[in-house]
C-alpha cells in the first residue's frame, strides 16, 4: 500500500511540472529586461560580477560564484553613521563561497570626508586577497536629512580627501562608482589614475562616458541568480580572464 500511495504521488508532482525554484533557479545569470547595446555585449565580457546592499535580503552564494560570477561588491557604509544592515552576512558568505568580494562606501554630503573615511575603515576588515574600497558618488534626491548639492569643484575636493585616508590605510587606491549624470554634472573626467566603476543599463560605457576608461561596467539591475530572490545587479570587467588574474595580482589587499 505504502508503495502505491508513493507511486500516486510521484505521478501527482511530475504532472504539475517543475518547482518554482527548479524553474526559476537555472543555472545561469539571468536578466528580466536585457538590453541591446551597441557594440560589444555584456555576455561577451568573460568576467561577471555583482553587487549587493540590503536589498538582498538573502543571496545563495555558493551557486552565485557556481553560475559565474566572479567577484561583488558590497555596501559597507553611508555617510558616518550607517552601517548596511545586511554588509556582514554578505561579506561572510561571499568569502565562503570563493567570490573575490570588496566594500564600498555611499557617500553623503553633509557630513565631512574625513569622518566617512574613518568610518568606513573602521566598518571594512582590511583582509588580504580582498578588492580595493570603492567609493559610491551619485546624488540621492531620495533623503530626508541632507539636500545639499555642492559644485563640481568642491565635490572633487571632498572625494579627494576621503581617496587620500582610505588608500593610506588600505594600502590601494579606490575604485570610483558613479552615475552618467553625476559624472558629467560633476567633471569626473578630471580625475586621472583612478579607476572607474561605470553604471549605465540603458546605454553602452562608450556612449554613456565618451572617452572615459573604465574597469568595471554595471550593464543590468534587473539580473537574477539562481535560489536568490528579487532582482540583482550584474556587472563586468573590462578585459580577459588573463588580464582579470594580473589585475587581482596588482589591486588587492595585501
Amino acid at each position: 500500500m505504502a508503495l502505491r500511495i508513493l507511486a500516486v504521488l510521484l505521478l501527482l508532482l511530475s504532472a504539475c511540472g517543475p518547482s518554482p525554484e527548479q524553474f526559476n533557479g537555472r543555472m545561469e545569470i539571468g536578466d528580466t529586461a536585457p538590453v541591446v547595446f551597441s557594440g560589444r555585449q555584456p555576455k561577451r565580457f568573460p568576467i561577471r560580477g555583482m553587487d549587493a546592499a540590503r536589498f538582498q535580503t538573502s543571496v545563495d552564494w555558493e551557486r552565485a560564484k557556481a553560475v559565474g560570477i566572479e567577484f561583488a561588491f558590497l555596501k559597507a557604509t553611508e555617510g558616518g553613521d550607517l552601517k548596511d544592515i545586511k554588509f556582514d552576512d554578505h561579506w561572510r558568505g561571499a568569502g565562503r563561497a570563493g567570490i573575490v568580494r570588496g566594500a564600498y562606501h555611499f557617500y553623503y554630503f553633509c557630513t565631512t570626508p574625513e569622518v566617512q573615511a574613518k568610518f568606513f575603515i573602521d566598518t571594512v576588515p582590511r583582509t588580504r586577497g580582498t578588492l580595493p574600497p570603492v567609493l559610491d558618488m551619485e546624488w540621492n534626491p531620495f533623503s530626508p536629512t541632507c539636500q545639499r548639492r555642492p559644485d563640481g569643484a568642491t565635490v572633487r575636493n571632498e572625494m579627494q580627501r576621503w581617496i587620500d585616508i582610505v588608500s593610506a590605510h588600505f594600502g590601494q587606491k579606490p575604485i570610483i562608482y558613479t552615475t552618467p549624470r553625476f559624472y558629467q554634472e560633476n567633471g569626473l573626467s578630471a580625475f586621472k589614475g583612478v579607476e572607474f566603476w561605470l553604471r549605465t543599463t540603458a546605454k553602452s560605457p562608450a556612449e554613456a562616458y565618451p572617452g572615459q576608461s573604465w574597469r568595471f561596467w554595471q550593464y543590468t539591475a534587473t539580473g537574477t541568480l539562481p535560489n536568490t530572490p528579487g532582482l540583482v545587479d550584474i556587472n563586468v570587467f573590462n578585459g580577459s580572464a588573463e588580464s582579470w588574474q594580473s589585475w587581482l595580482e596588482q589591486r588587492t589587499i595585501r
